[in-house]
């Protein structure tokens, strides 16, 4: 199982990432899909989940209404499109599934400061 993250980057505030994961080694359409954060001190922090249809997904309150996670099961990748960011979104975003056991990717750093 491999969950590789990429699009982050430094964005001023009220700016806009998409974050993409290209998964591999595990049928992909089979699994719920999530993106993680963590800054330095804290625990990882659940931002968003997909259902394996890509429908009804799940936010965090503090990312409601300003990011969304969508999935595309033909390219093996789920996205999370992220507007209006904050300062308080800076974070490192994390790719994770459960399949026999918790896998994650390696994360991509997103800094949101002008």
């Amino acid at each position: 199982v491999q969950l590789v993250e990429s699009g982050g980057g430094l964005v001023q505030p009220g700016g806009s990432l998409r974050l993409s994961c290209a998964a591999s080694g595990f049928t992909f359409s089979s699994y719920v899909m999530s993106w993680y954060r963590q800054t330095p001190g804290k625990e990882r922090e659940l931002v968003a989940i997909v259902g394996t249809s890509g429908r009804f997904p799940t936010y965090a309150d503090s990312v409601k209404g300003r990011f969304t996670i969508s999935r595309d099961n033909a390219k093996n990748t789920v996205y999370l499109q992220m507007m209006s960011l904050k300062p308080e979104d800076t974070a490192v975003y994390y790719c994770y599934v459960r399949i026999n056991k918790q896998y994650w990717g390696q994360g991509t750093q997103v800094t949101v400061s002008s």
